[in-house]
């Protein structure tokens, strides 16, 4: 017996565990969203709305019971109408995902339309044209809307003749059917523009890095273009000299070697300028980066009496910081603090165990910051937040 109710226990406290742990995924692939998740998510939600009006079918089946409308009748609608709502709510998460049209649901829904506006039970009639007009051309959703409404029109006259009660019911189907086909174009016209606004940042992105590229790399052909000419001449003077005139030789080559020395100098200080980075303006556009994607940034800064190379340092530790606030995290306040050349990089986006550093991304600029005689770390911090944190020396 005591074995048995160990065993109850012990699978009890095991399904108690799988369940915070499927809580903690969802509540991980909550907080790990996107933006544009969160834009679609939005959408789906906003739109699911529509399949309120076909709710107002359970308040008439409920009052035509009480006034003595058969019960199995009664209840077999209410069982088609849940039907109904359930199936509704997976055709525009398949059009916002760009999935094929899911026919089978499409006819399904119809045909309990169909069956419900048998017996008079009209209000699923505007839920199901939303969900026609994710799918199918907007002439075919206004001949639905027209015949929709001429049907059910004439139906109404057959049965109660002409009744101003019958005209306003029908306006108000008209009105529900309107805003139920408007809202799903206007989410799916919504959806495509927070695609393109995503994708355009995405290829701003790139293409800033592209600019950059090009742009050192028409230094560097200015630079050395006319520089290794001017070697290639002088090597091939001197092999011409070379058995004539020894000594001549000799002269070319050493005018090749300090023309090298030169060029070699003039790369470097290139480079220097290249990489060289005001802090201040680094500062200014990580803050309005972060603001555009929506994450607090708050910048507290004194750099007055930083040295040009560790101005330098710290604004490439800055924008790699903001680098991964973007792409590996999902934060909503950032806060930078830059004092007596230590610079501390905060968010709350990040939360459990890093893993490790990429070698052209925190790792490198570590090995830089030692280099420099300073320290830099990054892990989560105690508070939730996750710290990067560089010290040069000032």
């Amino acid at each position: 017996m005591g074995e048995t109710l160990g065993r109850i226990r012990g699978g009890a406290r095991a399904s108690v565990a799988d369940r915070r742990t499927a809580l903690g995924r969802r509540i991980r692939r909550l907080r790990g969203a996107t933006r544009l998740d969160k834009a679609r998510w939005l959408l789906v939600i906003s739109t699911d709305i529509i399949l309120l009006f076909s709710a107002l079918g359970y308040f008439e089946l409920f009052v035509r019971w009480q006034q003595g409308f058969p019960w199995p009748l009664a209840v077999g609608g209410a069982v088609l109408l849940l039907v109904f709502n359930v199936l509704s709510m997976f055709p525009f998460q398949v059009a916002v995902r760009g999935g094929r049209r899911p026919t089978a649901i499409l006819a399904v829904t119809g045909a309990i339309v169909a069956l419900l506006a048998a017996f008079l039970v009209v209000w699923a009639i505007p839920s199901w044209l939303g969900l026609m007009a994710a799918f199918v051309r907007k002439r075919t959703v206004i001949a639905l809307f027209v015949g929709s409404l001429a049907v059910m029109g004439a139906a109404f006259g057959v049965v109660a003749g002409f009744d101003p009660a019958i005209l306003l019911l029908e306006l108000i189907l008209a009105l529900l059917a309107a805003i139920s086909i408007g809202g799903v174009w206007a989410s799916l016209r919504l959806w495509q523009l927070a695609k393109e606004a995503h994708e355009g940042e995405e290829a701003m992105a790139r293409l800033a890095v592209s600019e950059e590229r090009l742009r050192f790399a028409r230094d560097l052909n200015d630079l050395l273009g006319q520089s290794l000419t001017d070697v290639a001449a002088g090597t091939v003077r001197a092999e011409q000299a070379l058995r004539a005139d020894p000594e001549t030789a000799a002269a070319e080559m050493f005018e090749v070697r300090d023309l090298a020395r030169k060029s070699l100098r003039e790369v470097r200080t290139v480079v220097q300028d290249y990489r060289a980075i005001d802090l201040d303006e680094v500062l200014a556009g990580v803050r309005a980066v972060l603001e555009a994607a929506d994450v607090r940034c708050t910048v507290r800064a004194d750099t007055s009496a930083l040295t040009p190379e560790t101005r330098t340092l710290l604004a490439t530790v800055v924008r790699e910081g903001a680098t991964n606030v973007l792409k590996h995290s999902r934060a909503e306040r950032c806060t930078i603090t830059i004092e007596n050349g230590v610079l501390e990089m905060a968010n709350d986006g990040v939360s459990g165990p890093v893993g490790e550093h990429a070698p052209n991304g925190l790792a490198g600029l570590a090995e830089r910051v030692r280099a420099a005689g300073g320290t830099l770390e990054a892990a989560p911090t105690r508070e939730g937040r996750y710290l990067l944190r560089a010290a040069v020396p000032a």
